[in-house]
């Protein structure tokens, strides 16, 4: 099977007064059709930077592709001009941005920030356009299409601006949807709708995602596989199953060992992972990680492991032998 997007070695940087900081460092994956991969990792790790280096965006903001390759059914998207590039965008490549709540435009209405889309890459008339709008918001589980149509996103709830969000993303049937943190400021309840519409949706219309998020919860959820990023770079990658059963690099244990389970002693303080996510103007020699890793040798600050194939995950860390072998959590 030829995957649908295939990163290789993709290395984007932004510019700044000290030159430029590398924001992702050969970053490599690839998805599959219908496939749902997830990009997880703290705040700061790179995972919204490497979803707007695929679509291009950040071009736009002051960022650079350094080195690799970004190949969208076989064609390199590095090589397209801006106006192929926007074709793609929103037609055969769609994404849902942070924050449904600034996302959307204030002084417009819904059915026009759906409409301009459909017209734009499906060359409809109005009417046309307007009728698919309707259809959308149907679709993504919204009543009275004709009403919300006419209103602003000032007038929808924080969970009924992200099914917009979907339905704009949706409005041209994409083969291939980005979605950064869909869940973000939405209640717990709304959360789960989302993730469930999402999943149908998915099945509905045959299409793959990626998800980005900080919640490796929502990343079981929706995962067919893992990729999990720290500092800008790829420090695991995996099928669902074998991240959440046998973890083998440091920084995913920390982050499934910080999930609070319901039967846990409430008495114990939850676990973290010590310290923070280095500044991209100071990183530590070596592995990344090493300051906060409790496995980290002497090897671990000065030499920084590559990402290698074990089996069928990729892993980058010197000590993946030490990590829990039969650490389990249920997904």
């Amino acid at each position: 099977m030829q995957p649908i997007l295939e990163v290789k070695n993709v290395t984007t940087g932004f510019h700044t007064d000290n030159g430029v900081v590398r924001a992702v460092e050969n970053i490599s994956f690839t998805v599959n059709p219908s496939e749902t991969v997830c990009i997880v990792g703290e705040s700061g790790s790179g995972k919204s930077v490497m979803s707007l280096t695929a679509l291009r965006l950040i071009d736009y903001d002051n960022g650079k592709v350094l080195e690799g390759e970004i190949l969208f059914n076989g064609e390199n998207l590095l090589k397209k001009s801006p106006e192929e590039m926007r074709k793609i965008r929103g037609g055969e490549i769609a994404m849902i941005f942070q924050e449904p709540m600034t996302a959307l435009n204030p002084v417009f209405t819904i059915g026009k920030q759906i409409t301009e889309a459909v017209m734009l890459h499906k060359n409809c008339s109005k009417e046309a356009a307007m009728k698919r709008a309707k259809e959308l918001l149907t679709l993504v589980g919204i009543s009275e299409p004709e009403i919300r149509l006419k209103q602003y996103p000032h007038e929808l709830s924080g969970g009924m601006r992200q099914r917009v969000m979907i339905a704009v993303a949706l409005s041209c049937e994409p083969k291939l949807l980005i979605a950064d943190e869909p869940t973000t400021a939405l209640d717990v309840t709304i959360q789960a709708q989302i993730l469930n519409l999402l999943q149908e949706l998915k099945e509905r219309l045959n299409m793959a995602i990626i998800l980005i998020t900080h919640d490796i919860g929502v990343a079981a959820q929706l995962a067919d596989k893992i990729v999990v990023m720290y500092a800008g770079k790829v420090v695991e990658e995996g099928s669902v199953y074998e991240i959440f059963d046998k973890p083998k690099h440091p920084y995913t244990l920390g982050l499934l060992s910080s999930i609070p389970t319901i039967d846990g002693d409430r008495s114990q303080r939850l676990t973290s992972i010590k310290g923070s996510i280095p500044s991209l103007m100071e990183m530590p020699e070596g592995c990344r990680f090493n300051p906060r890793c409790s496995f980290a040798t002497e090897r671990c600050a000065v030499d920084d492991p590559v990402l290698e194939s074990i089996g069928t995950r990729k892993i980058a860390c010197w000590n993946h032998g030490k990590v829990m072998a039969d650490f389990k959590l249920s997904v």
